[in-house]
């Protein structure tokens, strides 16, 4: 009897079962750190301060569960499939409401599928969460390559260009002919790069963290020069905002120029979760809304929690991606908050505690089919994992124009 391998375009469910001597393991690595002195300052300029991540690791190490966000991930409708020779994992939710609006959601750096878990019910489910059955969504959720349970590439080439064409072969497997795309961090390069390709039945995509600085300002921030002439109040404050977001990036220079160096955040569990937290940041931006829930054991608003965070650290560590998910700023050799050239409808929202709030001058520059602009007054750079209301609200208003039906 011969046995037929599976296609190369089957969808296989997915379950995550992480075998207990793995946490066991996870727990006697926290407890046998070798700890450094305290830093030599009392503010974080030198780093993660040791009092933060001791405290942290003492819960990880003790009270910690796991098994929590397993059991949630395991209610959803996990699955695998093989796209350009790799295995693709996502979490795929389809509304109750069967004309909803198909969206795939791109996490980034240093997230996971994790960052999205708030905002399925609000977007597959809305008449529940403030809105009304016209604005559903049936909801993809990919891991990038390298992150998560998905695989990890073996060679070089799998850059935002790359994942761009894999979204949209995984929705057209999915049988969605007419969709739109959603991205933040990392996600924001894939979707940006979606709409340079225009895939067929790729509507608009909506980004929370926006390319649309135009070419002289571009070259100017990135070199550290004055800021060039004329330009707005607002379009100065975005420029200030560059410039000291690209003096605060030695973690991305790190993982551009020696991703394979990174030993260290593979054996040590501190080491991992400290590498995770510490983005340099300049007034507490954008990592502040991930430190401050630290200290938060419960919130009745959805802000962010310390077993939040650790449960992104956790996947991390149980999936031993730290390495290969920072090989993705190797592979990437192209600009970052530069306008790319996308001419399909846009919609974008800005954040407050964004790296940089892109003005609408820009943004209308860059995106010559803005479909939707708006400034929010909450929120930062992980916006669905901080702030999933107001994000879900987002993408409603966001992609309203482009239903069936819409007279717009």
């Amino acid at each position: 009897m011969t046995v037929q391998a599976p296609a190369a375009t089957e969808i296989r469910p997915f379950t995550v079962e992480v075998p207990e001597e793995e946490l066991d393991d996870l727990r006697r690595r926290i407890r046998a750190t070798r700890w450094p002195e305290a830093e030599t300052v009392a503010d974080e300029s030198q780093g993660v301060p040791l009092a933060m991540i001791q405290t942290l690791a003492r819960y990880w190490m003790t009270d910690y569960d796991w098994r929590t966000v397993e059991a949630k991930l395991n209610a959803l409708a996990q699955f695998v499939t093989e796209i350009d020779g790799l295995d693709i994992h996502f979490i795929h939710v389809r509304s109750q409401h069967e004309d909803a609006l198909p969206l795939i959601v791109n996490h980034g750096w240093p997230g996971s599928i994790i960052e999205q878990l708030k905002i399925i019910e609000p977007l597959t489910d809305p008449t529940a969460h403030g809105g009304s059955e016209e604005d559903a969504f049936h909801l993809v959720i990919p891991s990038m390559p390298g992150y998560g349970f998905s695989g990890k590439p073996t060679g070089t080439g799998w850059g935002p260009q790359r994942m761009a064409r894999a979204w949209a072969e995984l929705m057209e497997r999915l049988g969605y002919d007419r969709y739109v795309a959603q991205g933040g961090d990392w996600g924001a390069f894939v979707v940006d790069q979606m709409g340079l390709q225009a895939p067929e039945g790729l509507l608009a995509i909506h980004t929370n963290m926006p390319g649309v600085v135009p070419t002289d300002v571009d070259k100017a921030s990135l070199a550290g020069d004055p800021p060039p002439a004329g330009l707005s109040a607002e379009e100065r404050r975005a420029y200030e905002q560059l410039i000291r977001t690209y003096g605060q990036v030695e973690y991305a220079r790190m993982m551009a120029a020696r991703p394979q160096t990174l030993y260290g955040i593979a054996d040590s569990p501190v080491g991992l979760a400290a590498w995770l937290l510490d983005h340099n940041d300049a007034e507490g931006q954008p990592a502040a809304a991930v430190t401050s829930a630290l200290d938060r054991t419960t919130s009745a608003t959805d802000k962010l929690t310390r077993d939040e965070i650790l449960d992104n650290i956790t996947l991390y560590w149980l999936t031993n991606t730290g390495v290969s998910a920072s090989r993705l700023y190797w592979e990437y050799k192209g600009g970052f908050f530069n306008a790319k050239g996308v001419s399909i409808p846009v919609a974008v929202t800005v954040f407050p505690g964004e790296q940089y709030q892109a003005p609408r001058s820009w943004a209308e520059r860059a995106y010559p089919n803005l479909i939707y602009f708006n400034e929010v007054d909450r929120g930062g750079h992980f916006a669905a994992w901080e702030e999933p209301e107001l994000f879900s609200h987002e993408m409603r208003a966001a992609f309203r124009s482009l239903r069936e039906g819409s007279s717009s």
